[in-house]
């Protein structure tokens, strides 16, 4: 029986994984995070845990003895890291460092997620190896986490995702095809910029990474997105194709109408090459990724 720990467990890659392991009865599930589980009803136990509270990352790891923990949890709106720079830090760091600190102490093989925003977007897509330039303070502590993990000395991965979208029953925060869809079906004119590009991430597709990793004990950095590399206007005005909605209430503008404090990378997307070749991981298309949206949505 593999035991596995995750945090986080409340948003939406939390969630997938639960679902993930849901029916596996090889894989028993510990789910962590702050409040009450929001997780539909299943094999899995929970666990309330705050990762910035060393003692409490410290008992329940000791408590589980879990074989993997995957971290999911973190601060991810970039423009609060920007203003909040010490919660930011706390959470995205220096929990990191309590999770190391516990996982040393069970032998547990640490997956941690981050983001393509530790890159400039100058040169992308990117591989596994190529130089970080962090813009922002929330990209600079993602890095700063990949550093501690990697100087570690713990049997652990990284990996490395960017503009995850999915639907659970209970969402904290919405993402970028729910927006577009809502404020089409409610005939609200969006602006969406065109000049920042990424590879989106399919919810399914980046807990089968994760999952991949823990099955295969593969240790380093990891690429973990989606295949197309995509404006957010190509996203949105495939979204209101798929969905028969009308484009006509999209406006493309550029990026430099918003004012925001964190700066964001141009040009991103990775390429997945290692991904494919050591995990033998595939992604969906993002057509495929939005049939598997419409069909939760359903049910949701």
């Amino acid at each position: 029986m593999t035991k596995i720990l995750i945090t986080g467990a409340n948003g939406l890659l939390g969630q997938k994984l639960v679902q993930l392991y849901a029916n596996d009865s090889n894989t028993q599930v510990i789910a962590t995070g702050k409040g009450a589980d929001r997780n539909c009803s299943g094999s899995h136990s929970y666990e309330q845990m705050d990762i910035t509270s060393p003692d409490e990352v410290m008992d329940i790891i000791k408590k589980h003895q879990p074989d993997f923990v995957i971290n999911t949890a973190a601060m991810t709106h970039v423009d609060e890291c920007e203003l909040n720079p010490e919660a930011c830090w706390k959470l995205n760091v220096d929990a990191v460092s309590y999770l190391v600190d516990a996982c040393k102490t069970t032998n547990s093989f640490l997956i941690h997620l981050s983001t393509d925003f530790i890159f400039d977007g100058e040169n992308g897509p990117y591989t596994e190896e190529d130089s970080p330039n962090p813009l922002s303070k929330y990209a600079v502590s993602k890095l700063e986490s990949e550093k501690l993990l990697q100087a570690s000395g713990l049997p652990s991965a990284v990996v490395r995702t960017m503009l995850v979208y999915g639907v659970v029953h209970d969402m904290s925060r919405s993402n970028i095809i729910l927006w577009v869809k809502k404020s089409l079906e409610e005939k609200k004119h969006i602006k969406v910029i065109n000049d920042q590009w990424r590879t989106p991430t399919l919810a399914e597709d980046l807990a089968k990474g994760c999952a991949l990793i823990a099955e295969k004990r593969a240790e380093g950095v990891f690429n973990i997105s989606g295949k197309e590399l995509l404006t957010p206007y190509d996203m949105a005005v495939a979204t209101a194709d798929f969905f028969q909605l009308d484009k006509s209430y999209i406006e493309e503008v550029d990026g430099s109408i918003f004012t925001q404090p964190a700066k964001r990378p141009a040009k991103t997307g990775f390429i997945l090459d290692k991904a494919r070749r050591v995990l033998g991981y595939e992604p969906v298309s993002f057509e495929e990724g939005l049939t598997t949206l419409k069909d939760q949505l359903a049910h949701v």
